[in-house]
């Protein structure tokens, strides 16, 4: 494993720890119910997290952002979730407040979303037009070459956007779409301010140091997104079961949850165990029939041939049509008298 997959796979470990410190705060200072509410928002979030990281291993690669980058545009993209956590947060927690219906909606919306993840995931779309982009441009150009680490250039003395700008942009603005789901989704366990909160924000901190293990290991987790999609339609399932008066406890949610996320994460990791990536998987090419020298007719024998295409190596086959290639000897000149 990778000196840097480790040092982050620590990190993210270590952020863990740090929440659930937390959480046994909570239970020394608030009550078993509330640490519980937390644990429940604290699991719904991280897993949605994992999900969300996908995207934005996307975003940088069709940006092509160098990894040094990267680290500056995910620490600015925290920030900037943090931040709008907290306006969501408080938005929807005054309004569920004074509309418990509300509840309901959120509900529908969580089921709808979780249905949606389960089908096949849709084609990468040029994220280079995208209408996040074109707000932008409204405002200053944006250039083709990265400035460092910088957000903003100046060209021909003007000042205009960097592609790392851009990138921040679209990944502030899918956070504002990935709330949609993660917020309400926390709302099926607690609906208090500070836990809800709190423990949103103890999950994305985790966010940079995870992004960095899942990108090196994301074919391991390809199939984590199903796993999530179970959590995203069982919460839309608990609140909506509000309507006819059924309550699945806390302590049953969280234990489906932690389940089905440890379950997916196995799964996917076994399912892909045998399957490395095509440039790791070592080549082992047959014999190719020598090239005859100058004073022999350069033909391949049908055995020969038949060899090296019965062992299915693209390389193989890419060596005998360079030999079949092969310009046929040349007559020599006639003699001049």
């Amino acid at each position: 494993m990778d000196s840097t997959v480790k040092h982050s796979l620590k990190m993210v470990l270590l952020l863990v720890s740090t929440a659930m410190l937390f959480c046994l705060g909570i239970y020394y200072f608030m009550g078993k119910d509330y640490a519980l509410q937390f644990l429940g928002g604290y699991l719904i979030e991280f897993s949605l997290s994992m999900d969300n990281l996908f995207v934005f291993i996307s975003i940088f690669t069709a940006f092509a952002v160098p990894v040094e980058y990267q680290h500056r545009c995910l620490t600015w993209g925290i920030i900037g979730a943090i931040i709008l956590r907290f306006v969501f947060i408080s938005l929807g927690v005054a309004i569920v407040q004074s509309f418990s219906w509300v509840l309901y909606i959120f509900g529908v919306v969580l089921i709808i979303s979780g249905v949606k993840m389960f089908k096949k995931p849709e084609e990468n779309k040029d994220l280079h037009n995208s209408k996040v982009l074109r707000v932008l441009r409204h405002f200053m150009p944006i250039s083709s070459e990265f400035d460092g680490h910088k957000f903003i250039t100046h060209i021909d003395g003007r000042r205009a956007a960097t592609p790392l700008l851009a990138v921040l942009f679209i990944i502030e603005f899918s956070d504002v779409l990935f709330a949609i789901d993660s917020v309400p989704a926390v709302f099926s366990v607690s609906t208090n301010l500070m836990i809800v909160y709190t423990s949103n924000i103890f999950a994305i901190l985790g966010l940079r140091q995870l992004y960095f293990v899942l990108e090196h290991l994301q074919e391991r987790f390809r199939y984590v997104r199903f796993g999530v999609a179970t959590i995203l339609t069982f919460t839309g399932v608990k609140l909506t079961a509000l309507i006819f008066d059924f309550h699945i406890s806390i302590v049953l949610s969280i234990s489906i949850i932690f389940s089905v996320l440890v379950l997916s994460i196995v799964m996917s990791m076994t399912i892909t165990k045998d399957k490395r990536p095509l440039e790791e998987a070592p080549v082992e090419l047959p014999a190719v029939p020598a090239v005859p020298s100058e004073d022999e007719p350069r033909t391949v024998s049908a055995a020969a041939s038949a060899e090296v295409f019965a062992a299915g190596d693209t390389a193989a086959e890419a060596a005998f049509i360079f030999i079949e290639q092969l310009p046929d000897e040349q007559e020599p000149p006639p003699e001049q008298k």
